[in-house]
């Protein structure tokens, strides 16, 4: 997920100079080498492209045996219902006989938004029961099952999803600046699981079983804060009904959009191998799509927003021709953009195959004030707006406008970089998500490098990394360690970009100086190819980079230490006030903007209300 910093946009406006149905899919071509595998299995590799299989299969086993959803869901947009059915196919993998099953509802992580009931194990009905935590259902499974034997559990949905929050379409409409400064002051899944008049976003809605740890206990699920969750890579065939006039998005190849004779639509997905399984449905949406290296890159967007999604296709397809190039293949033959009405401070929200690209920033450009609809203190600020006059905005908004466009292409870039971190290489983006989050953040940055060049990336490591830090840092927060488990992170949306999306990035940025080009560059390769479909460890890139340059091995350790569990941001990224700040950014978009000492007085007074506080 891509925390803007939103902060820099109120900075520049406070410191002026005094889509139509897929075609019907053929039929599944026979796949080469595939001998006895199902022909579900079958519908299910056509998500993979075909040199990707061997892969696949040498990190998870035969194929035949990865986790099979059957997903069949039905949706009234407006009603703001969703119900259906799911089943899911297992291997028993491990060392013990399984003994218990459980189910991962992330909508329900404050409220019980989504219901399972009708459970059958193995064709027998069984009892679900309240898991650990509220978004987990447990099912004993008696007799156990050895290792090898095979579990099937179906079960029936029904979940009914709540509005967006007020001005979820701004950057910052359902808390402060970035969310708020403490938890619950957004959204908790960042309007993941919401509907608006035209998006019903329905994210979590597959029961997914999630990975366990050594004892058979289920990872930890979401804690308000930072990602949903994650899971062992798995096939899916899914099918969703929708009222005519919508479409349906998800990840997988499109297998067709049949009509009903009531005259809804039915649309199909099979994907192989991924590690979760979005859904979306939306109204009134364009779409346009581009090839990749086999990879058929699709954006979708509101009617509207028709300039803006046409650039976001271009960005995406341009940080994945980038991304190939030096971490190898995305195994998947479709990725698709979809724009949606994030909240709480999100631009972004990443899955395999699919991410969301917050609609706050499609509009940004074209009236930056959207992005703050909703804000504690907006009103101070729009009277701060009409004291200094319309001429104020105008003559930064040009600079404005190409800081936010810039945005645009890195939040972009970030979310296709997940495709990797933690799409492709798993890791835990609850207990770890300093992993995946500053590999993203950092593989953003150097997208913009490769495209742009290195004085645009410097340029964007100051803006999108250092100053967000500097800035929690001016408004009082505390530095701290960045490695540790989202639920840690007290001080909310705030601390946690400051800390995982700014300082711990950086890390990547000490290490590739201290090593060289060279070596960083094929240590990354080689994490990405040791781990892909696997999951990885905390030092496993440090592992990778110690490899490629022995005699930094020790020394690569004491920055992970320095970087990740230590407190030396202030000395790192150095400390600011408001002015210095503006000044940093001397050649970017404001040009080296001054504040007069009225605007500073006033901006430090609203700071606290800005922040939720």
């Amino acid at each position: 997920m891509r925390t803007l910093p939103g902060w820099w946009l109120l900075c520049a406006l406070a410191a002026g100079p005094v889509a139509a149905a897929a075609p019907p899919a053929p039929a599944a071509p026979a796949i080469p080498g595939a001998g006895s595998v199902a022909p579900e299995v079958q519908l299910c590799l056509q998500h993979l492209k075909p040199e990707e299989r061997d892969r696949a299969a040498k990190a998870l086993g035969p194929l035949e045996s990865v986790p099979l959803y059957r997903v069949q869901l039905e949706v009234d947009p407006k009603e703001r219902r969703v119900w259906g059915k799911v089943q899911v196919r297992l291997v028993a993998k491990g060392p013990r006989p399984v003994t218990e099953l459980y189910l991962r509802l992330t909508p329900n992580t404050r409220s019980r938004q989504v219901t399972l009931s009708g459970a059958k194990l193995n064709g027998k009905a069984v009892t679900l029961e309240l898991g650990p935590e509220p978004t987990l259902q447990r099912i004993a499974v008696d007799p156990p099952v050895a290792p090898g034997g095979a579990l099937s559990l179906e079960v029936s949905v029904k979940g009914t999803v709540p509005k967006a929050a007020p001005g979820a379409e701004s950057l910052m409409g359902s808390g402060g600046l970035l969310g708020g400064s403490a938890r619950g002051g957004g959204a908790d899944d960042h309007g993941a699981f919401s509907a608006t008049a035209d998006v019903v976003s329905l994210v979590g809605v597959v029961p997914q079983v999630p990975p366990v740890d050594d004892r058979g206990q289920p990872w930890a699920g979401p804690q308000g804060l930072g990602d949903l969750a994650l899971y062992e890579p798995a096939h899916v065939l899914a099918t969703l009904t929708v009222p005519p006039g919508w479409s349906a998005h998800a990840t997988g190849t499109p297998m067709g959009a049949v009509p009903e004779r009531d005259g809804r639509v039915r649309y199909s997905f099979a994907a192989a191998a991924v590690r979760d399984f979005p859904v979306l449905v939306t109204r009134g949406y364009q779409s346009a799509a581009a090839t990749v290296n086999g990879v058929t890159v699709e954006s979708h967007f509101a009617a509207q927003d028709a300039a803006v999604g046409k650039r976001v296709l271009k960005y995406a397809s341009q940080a994945l021709t980038e991304f190939e190039k030096r971490l190898g293949p995305l195994p998947y033959t479709h990725f698709r953009v979809v724009q949606a009405p994030l909240s709480g401070g999100a631009g972004g929200m990443e899955f395999p195959g699919l991410v969301t690209v917050g609609t706050s920033l499609y509009r940004a450009k074209q009236d930056p004030l959207s992005m703050l609809v909703g804000m504690p203190g907006m009103e101070a600020i729009q009277e701060l707006l009409d004291a200094q006059g319309a001429a104020m905005l105008s003559q930064v908004g040009a600079q404005v406008g190409a800081s936010l466009e810039r945005t645009l292409e890195f939040t972009v870039a970030h979310e296709v970089a997940h495709q990797y971190f933690a799409g492709l290489v798993g890791s835990d983006p609850i207990r770890d998500p300093v992993v995946d989050e500053s590999l993203a953040q950092y593989a953003a940055l150097l997208y913009m490098e490769w495209a742009h060049g290195p004085e645009a990336a410097e340029s964007l490591r100051n803006e999108a990394l250092v100053m967000p830090y500097q800035f929690y840092r001016m408004t009082g927060g505390r530095d701290g360690r960045a490695d540790r488990p989202t639920g840690d992170f007290d001080g909310g949306e705030l601390e946690y970009g400051a800390l995982v999306y700014g300082k711990a990035p950086l890390l990547h940025h000490a290490s590739r100086k201290l090593v060289g080009d060279s070596a960083f560059f094929k240590a990354l390769r080689a994490y990405v190819d040791t781990y892909r479909f696997r999951w990885a460890c905390k030092a496993c890139f440090t592992q990778e980079l110690a490899k490629a340059s022995p005699a930094n091995a020790k020394a690569l350790t004491q920055l992970r230490t320095r970087w990740w569990e230590e407190s030396h941001g202030d000395e790192d990224l150095g400390a600011a006030d408001l002015q210095g700040l503006m000044e940093a950014m001397g050649g970017g978009a404001m040009g080296g903007v001054k504040l007069d000492a009225q605007t500073q007085e006033l901006l430090e007074q609203l700071l606290p209300q800005l922040m939720g506080q």
